[in-house]
């Protein structure tokens, strides 16, 4: 079942990959054309892709630090693989933010020239911070094994050598010093993740203008969704490249009931919202709501993100299947895929009201319009980076050693 499971990866990431292969060639060669966006809502489906592979990897790394800093013994298996998954997701959330900006290789110049007064700039220092942070701390968890798996003659063995960047202790002096080098990147990452994802939060909370985004709470909602859709990707990745159905099924079972609370408190916070702002009748909050409820995107509420991505798989989660790590894979996987639908609801209600009362009716155009719809462009760029993220991780399954540190076998594992 495992290599039927990883086939069924591989050819999913493949064909997503050649999917998106079409819309990256129009996006390149044609600019913001085939895009759907416009002038009333600028940010699309580029804009909430990007903030949900940012909390993917925020939460796997969150949940890395479980590992390596408060030493949750329960959780050992998906360390090395939750500092992946960071590395992985953090780069697809780049990829897609770089579709949606008009000079994506200007980037550089918010490193240069930062206006700290602006979240958005730190945000980005926060950015580079992290990723080299989880960059060391991921070279550190594997060292020991780069240096033991180059010791052949193979041509991985010959990677693993490039990769330990001259490094050939092997003692136990060195793996303890490892240990602590490791523990101390952990310990600077929680915060450091904390404040960069809930800076994403924090970018719209700030957005006075926008009723649906500004409000103090929306930091702390980026934060739990990061967890628990990070927990739940770590769920479903370990069930299929850990062999987590048979050897590991107890850390995907105990991962699958850490991702049931963090999927409730996250269902709470959400509750907390949508009662307080029908109560006070703030007109600009109730517009957003009822965009989200009634308006024309509610089967993405009702039925993608509620149905599918917390319901149905909330039901899994309680009931005696929660005991088979078949089940919780399961679970996870629509939670991952429902929390999507969580980022949509953030972003694309939040600007679908008119802030000038008539303004789409007094233009004949279509980008002067609140009815956005993602173009088959824009859907077919972000499968694209959805199958990139899936080589990605089958790559990192074959060419990484495995926990046990056995990285000189010849099938190694996250």
């Amino acid at each position: 079942m495992a290599k039927n499971l990883k086939l069924i990866f591989w050819v999913a990431g493949i064909a997503a990959i050649a999917a998106g292969s079409w819309a990256w060639y129009d996006r390149i060669a044609h600019g913001h054309d085939n895009a759907n966006y416009g002038n009333l809502v600028p940010w699309g489906l580029w804009v909430a892709a990007y903030i949900y592979f940012i909390g993917l990897s925020a939460g796997s790394f969150l949940v890395s630090s479980l590992v390596y800093v408060f030493r949750v013994k329960q959780f050992e298996q998906v360390g090395r693989l939750a500092l992946y998954s960071a590395v992985v997701t953090l780069l697809l959330a780049l990829l897609s933010i770089a579709a949606d900006l008009g000079h994506s290789f200007r980037a550089w110049h918010v490193l240069v020239y930062p206006n700290f007064i602006s979240p958005m700039a730190w945000m980005i220092w926060l950015y580079t911070a992290y990723f080299v942070l989880i960059l060391l701390e991921l070279w550190f968890v594997l060292r020991h094994d780069f240096v033991v798996g180059g010791r052949g003659t193979s041509g991985r063995a010959s990677l693993y050598r490039i990769l330990a960047l001259g490094n050939h202790d092997t003692s136990e002096a060195a793996r303890a010093a490892d240990t602590r080098v490791v523990r101390v990147l952990a310990t600077i990452g929680v915060p450091l993740a904390i404040m960069f994802h809930g800076g994403v939060g924090s970018l719209f909370g700030v957005v006075s203008a926008r009723p649906g985004w500004h409000g103090g709470l929306f930091p702390i909602l980026f934060l739990v969704s990061a967890l628990a859709s990070g927990g739940a990707l770590l769920a479903l990745i370990s069930a299929i490249f850990q062999d987590g159905l048979r050897r590991n099924r107890d850390t995907v079972v105990a991962l699958g009931t850490l991702v049931l609370g963090l999927v409730l408190l996250d269902l709470l916070f959400m509750l907390s919202e949508t009662l307080t702002g029908f109560y006070g009748n703030a007109q600009g909050q109730v517009q957003n709501l009822k965009l989200i409820y009634a308006g024309p995107y509610w089967w993405v509420f009702w039925i993608w993100q509620l149905g599918v991505g917390t319901l149905l798989p909330l039901a899994i989660l309680v009931l005696p299947t929660r005991r088979d790590a078949r089940f919780v894979a399961i679970a996870c996987g629509l939670i991952v895929i429902g929390f999507l639908a969580v980022r949509l609801n953030i972003v694309i209600p939040g600007l679908a009201s008119e802030q000038v009362v008539g303004i789409s009716a007094a233009f004949e155009s279509a980008r002067v319009t609140t009815d956005y719809v993602p173009s088959v462009m824009e859907w077919l760029f972000t499968t694209g980076i959805v199958g990139l993220g899936l080589i990605a991780f089958g790559i990192g399954e074959w060419l990484l050693p495995n926990h046990e540190g056995t990285a000189a076998e010849e099938v190694s594992r996250v």
